[in-house]
């Protein structure tokens, strides 16, 4: 097991203060042959060998995905002659703040820590920005046939934007996910169920504090008030403005589009969970909602987790009258997350036939299978007989057809929009400034 974040940090700013800058040129010109599109996947596997080992990072919060990586993943990385080593971290910042650290002390291609991190993102845009991404890759893996890269077809969005940002095939796409609400129908009848935000004030007007999201700056907390603000965009464009940069939009015209949707953030405070006893009770995480959402406490909860009402049915961690629903209609986020690797990876080519792995429809079922999480391979381009393996796994749904959901999805907010909207929410509705809120983003803008 590679030694612990902290120790590998402390290790990189001390290779700073030597002044040393280092690269492996073996591992150099791996990454240049390869980019370069000079080797045969047969050498890219005979370099892994050589190469041994394979160091991913990743959220290790779920058990069911700890055992998959365990019982199926490392032995068929073993079969591949390379040992994986399961770096499980608490947070992916983490990792990048490794890679980018390390890169900062010197430590060239072939001589980082970090091989492959599981991420998506504020963090891709981050290794991009910084420069601290191996190359185009993707579409160079053989199992890039399981995905749709054709820039033509409106399918490959989710696999050539990430956040707003172009992928350029930097991060393979791993899986997927979609922001879903449940309800309890014990306590929910299907007429009061809300479909807009309008819906919601009105439910909660003749049933307070029986809601509340996750608090942001927490990503669940920050795609809810994404949603609120395509929602409540003045234009009626709904999440296309949010699709540019900073640069692109600009503060006045993000304040302008912000305005309403922050304001409608503010009308509701006072009718969520644990405003009557003086503050309202923003959970911090999903496994706090959920305690809320099991304890009757709320009776809606909103968090990615396409398939999450029947993992959580099955194990017991919601009511078996949890059910999903269609909101907010139009605007439920959708996504994927990706397995990029690091410009200063130890281990190119294992980090490769790493990626290529996963992303193969084998990995992909037993993952769907066994953990639950849905597939970042693109059903349309399988075979049939993969595309009905595939199908076979996936968890049921719960209130709600598969096909409802695909027609009201949203992308994410474009990346370098996401501090700023965490800093106006944290200003406006935690801290209740009474600033305009073109002031606020102003300062959120200025303070980026």
């Amino acid at each position: 097991m590679l030694p612990s974040l902290r120790l590998a940090t402390l290790s990189a700013l001390l290779l700073a203060g030597t002044g040393l800058a280092r690269a492996d040129e073996a591992a150099a010109q791996f990454q240049s042959d390869f980019l370069a599109g000079k080797l045969s996947w047969a050498q890219v596997e005979t370099a892994a060998r050589a190469e041994g080992e394979v160091q991913f990072f990743y959220w290790g919060g779920d058990d069911n995905l700890n055992i998959w990586m365990d019982s199926v993943v490392a032995p068929a990385m073993a079969d591949l002659g390379i040992t994986l080593v399961a770096n499980r971290i608490t947070a992916t910042k983490d990792a990048v703040d490794l890679v980018i650290t390390e890169a900062a002390a010197g430590r060239g291609v072939g001589d980082g820590s970090v091989d492959a991190i599981w991420l998506n993102g504020e963090n891709f845009f981050t290794l991009k920005q910084q420069g601290q991404l191996f190359g185009s890759f993707a579409e160079a893996l053989p199992n890039a046939i399981n995905f749709e890269f054709d820039p033509s077809d409106p399918r490959a969005a989710l696999n050539l934007s990430d956040f707003g940002t172009a992928t350029e095939g930097k991060e393979m796409p791993w899986s997927g996910e979609q922001y879903v609400c449940a309800v309890n129908r014990a306590v929910m009848p299907l007429e009061q169920t809300p479909a807009s935000f309008a819906d919601l004030h009105r439910y909660l007007e003749t049933n307070p504090g029986k809601f509340v999201y996750i608090k942001p700056p927490h990503y669940l907390g920050n795609t809810f008030v994404q949603q609120v603000l395509y929602a409540f965009n003045p234009d009626g464009t709904g999440s296309a403005p949010f699709q540019q940069s900073l640069d692109e939009l600009g503060g006045s015209e993000l304040a302008r589009l912000v305005k309403p949707g922050f304001e409608f953030l503010k009308q509701i405070e006072p009718l969520l969970l644990g405003w009557p006893q003086g503050a309202v009770r923003y959970p911090e995480d999903a496994a706090a909602a959920d305690g809320l959402f099991r304890n009757r406490e709320i009776d809606l909860n909103c968090g990615f987790g396409l398939y999450a009402v029947a993992t959580k049915r099955a194990n017991g961690s919601y009511p078996q009258t949890a059910e999903e629903i269609i909101f907010p209609a139009g605007n439920m986020i959708k996504n994927k997350n990706y397995l990029a690797i690091p410009a200063n990876t130890p281990n190119p080519a294992a980090a490769l036939v790493f990626a290529n792995y996963m992303a193969s429809v084998e990995a992909q079922v037993t993952k769907l299978d066994l953990v639950g999480y849905p597939a970042g391979i693109d059903p349309w381009t399988l075979s049939a007989e993969d595309a009905a393996r595939l199908e076979a796994v996936a968890p049921p749904h719960f209130g709600v057809s598969q096909d409802a959901l695909d027609a009201n999805i949203a992308p994410d907010t474009n990346a370098s929009l996401v501090n700023v909207i965490e800093s106006v929410w944290l200003d406006y509705i935690e801290r209740g400034s009474d600033q305009p809120i073109e002031a606020i983003v102003a300062a959120a803008v200025a303070a980026q």
